[in-house]
């Protein structure tokens, strides 16, 4: 039996997440860039966001809602609601959590040797592989699309 204990990631005391025995503390900007990232991931959002408007994602991800809109993120959230939200485990608000919690654990990996990062020249994209397996490809689970109801940010917004 493996009796190690993983390390916590830690990059600030600004945002907790917490999941079992772990616990992940985020400093605001760390925090803010993995809201962002995920977003970007579930196709909800697609340009660089402002600062206004990634204020309103970090309000989403923490509270689950945006009681008071900062930006046009904020109302176009308020405006979709309805196709936003839904099951605990099929809302943006799971998957915010769920992808900001992934990367980190991901990176706590990689900075305990677990993992290392390795580039696909055939697909073009980074992967996360497994040292001790012969840098076997660890697989993600896929994550759903928001794109139907994606913000759009810049000379493309609806």
């Amino acid at each position: 039996m493996d009796t190690t204990r993983r390390g916590n990631y830690d990059s600030g005391e600004d945002f907790v997440l917490e999941y079992g025995e772990l616990r992940f503390t985020f400093n605001e900007r760390d925090f803010s860039e993995r809201c962002e990232q995920a977003a970007r991931k579930l196709g909800f959002v697609r340009d660089g966001l402002g600062e206004e408007e990634r204020e309103d994602l970090v309000n989403l991800a923490v509270n689950g809602e945006i009681s008071e809109p900062a930006s046009g993120l904020g109302e176009h959230v308020n405006d979709c609601w309805p196709e936003l939200v839904g099951p605990a485990d099929r809302s943006l608000v799971h998957w915010l959590r769920r992808l900001v919690f992934r990367s980190a654990w991901l990176d706590q990996r990689v900075k305990e040797g677990e993992l290392n990062i390795a580039f696909d020249g055939d697909t073009m994209q980074f992967a996360y592989v497994q040292p001790d397996r012969n840098d076997e490809a660890i697989q993600l689970a896929p994550e759903p699309s928001w794109s139907r109801v994606a913000y759009l940010t810049g000379p493309n917004r609806i």
